[in-house]
């Protein structure tokens, strides 16, 4: 895929030096190092905020009585709208700024996780997470795009890469909530703190007010869009020549987020209903998956900067493939799907580490949040309906 904007204005690509994975960490200087962390610990919070639903999902259809599809629709609202969010979240980044963005998008689904952990019934549990799903797509298309401007060229896939695996960690520490407060709180008071520990990604939010600067790139084209009264327009990324890389850009999204969206979901409650496995029993197999996820995320952003990233995206797909028909249709013990559960989350995540800096080369500067929020965010949102 080729964008079809000017060469001038599209974000600078380099041919890599150092192809060491921490390479690019080691030559930050302290500016770039927070944005990282900043970055990679907003993504953590976001990932742990998505997780607790489909975790806590086989307690709320017991306690109120839900059919598993029903409620299996409150995941697939959130991503419905995190779809919506992505595209609005990306456009405000580029009209007020990625760093100004980031905070608002992460107070937004912070408040939203502390009001899940207080409603009656699931009617109003299913509006919280729809609203919810607005400052979590948005927090990633800020964040994204803050941190693929803020690293050199050659780097870049290492570095957004990177970023992606701090959704492992952030999965990691809900699987790690849901483990301890099951084990000694009652089921009906458990997953309210559940979601009220998804609150805690508002305190992200005095950090990045206080270490996070805006990338120089983006600055210098908002300080220019202002001095001529040029600003970007919500529908500028479906006029022109951006349209075909739009179109091109959201279908490729599309297939990573639906297979990624599909597993995700399915496996816990596959645990805790096919193999009868309890809320605690289960933990040690989402321990497999997470782990590989986490790696497959660290090694597939060294690839998509070494083999480049539609071989990436080639590799893991057909590994992910492999594996997931390993995983659902062979008759396996328990020992051996544990196993399973480290290659079906490192190729099923290990994608996504191309993703970010595919997405970030795409679109000039002045519509490079609009373009790359959108389109993984619409991948996201018809990623919602395989489920």
């Amino acid at each position: 895929m080729t964008s079809t904007v000017e060469p001038s204005r599209a974000i600078e690509t380099a041919a890599i030096e150092d192809t060491s994975l921490l390479a690019f960490y080691r030559d930050m200087n302290l500016a770039e190092r927070r944005t990282f962390w900043a970055c990679a610990g907003g993504w953590a919070l976001d990932g742990m905020d998505f997780m607790i639903y489909p975790l806590v999902i086989g307690t709320i259809i017991a306690l109120w009585k839900v059919d598993p599809g029903t409620a299996g629709l409150a995941g697939t609202v959130t991503l419905l709208a995190s779809a919506v969010g992505g595209w609005l979240g990306g456009y405000l980044a580029d009209r007020i700024g990625r760093v100004r963005t980031l905070q608002l998008t992460i107070l937004w689904f912070s408040f939203f996780s502390l009001v899940c952990a207080v409603v009656q019934n699931f009617d109003q549990l299913l509006i919280a997470r729809a609203v919810l799903g607005l400052g979590f797509g948005g927090e990633w298309a800020a964040g994204a795009v803050l941190m693929g401007e803020a690293i050199r060229p050659q780097y870049r896939g290492r570095a957004v890469g990177s970023v992606q695996s701090g959704w492992a960690v952030g999965w990691g520490l809900a699987v790690l909530s849901q483990a301890i407060l099951f084990s000694y709180v009652p089921p009906e008071i458990a997953w309210r703190w559940m979601f009220a520990i998804g609150a805690l990604p508002a305190l992200l939010v005095f950090y990045l007010r206080r270490h996070v600067r805006e990338p120089e790139i983006a600055a210098a084209t908002r300080a220019k869009q202002l001095a001529v009264g040029d600003r970007p327009a919500l529908w500028e990324i479906f006029s022109g020549p951006i349209l075909k890389t739009t179109i091109l850009a959201s279908l490729m999204a599309t297939g990573c987020q639906g297979g990624y969206y599909a597993i995700t979901f399915w496996v816990p409650r596959f645990l805790t209903t096919e193999r009868k496995l309890s809320v605690v029993s289960s933990t040690g197999y989402l321990a497999a998956l997470i782990i590989g996820s986490f790696i497959g995320y660290l090694v597939g952003a060294w690839l998509a900067d070494r083999i480049g990233r539609r071989n990436l995206f080639l590799t893991f797909s057909i590994g992910a493939i492999a594996v997931v028909l390993l995983y659902t249709q062979l008759p396996l013990t328990n020992e051996v799907l544990w196993l399973l559960g480290f290659p079906l989350g490192f190729f099923a995540s290990g994608y996504f580490s191309g993703v970010g800096a595919f997405l970030t080369e795409l679109y000039p500067t002045r519509l490079r949040g609009s373009g790359q929020g959108f389109c993984y965010n619409f991948g996201r949102g018809i990623g919602a309906l395989f489920p």
